[in-house]
């Protein structure tokens, strides 16, 4: 059961993560005149209007109530270590399908992870 709530985490977190970033990279920065009290309504309307960031939500949500349900079978010290790996999973795919630059320290830093939770797993 464990093992299946830590993919299913890992799965949501990495594709919620790539759809967010995708969808902010193609919409751009949020300004800070976005921010003030009067404008946050029609700014929070328009990102509900952006199909990849409320599927992005959606697979938060999974998530979070993945995570939740892990917690009452396993460890905390296990529980937050091994849904790490998403990390590693993101780094392959931002180089793979949102063609960023990754550079040797950040792929150095995803094997570190990599080995943590495969230490994990052990």
């Amino acid at each position: 059961m464990k093992w299946l709530m830590v993919a299913i985490i890992v799965g949501s977190t990495v594709l919620a993560d790539l759809l967010q970033s995708f969808e902010m990279k193609r919409r751009g920065e949020v300004e800070v005149e976005d921010l003030r009290p009067g404008r946050i309504g029609g700014m929070l309307a328009g990102l509900a209007r952006r199909g990849p960031l409320v599927l992005a939500v959606f697979f938060m949500a999974i998530s979070f109530f993945a995570f939740m349900k892990l917690l009452s079978v396993a460890d905390l010290s296990f529980a937050v270590p091994v849904t790490a790996a998403s990390v590693v999973i993101e780094t392959i795919l931002a180089k793979l399908l949102l063609k960023e630059q990754v550079s040797p320290m950040r792929w150095a830093g995803a094997c570190f992870v990599a080995g943590g939770v495969a230490l994990l797993a052990v």
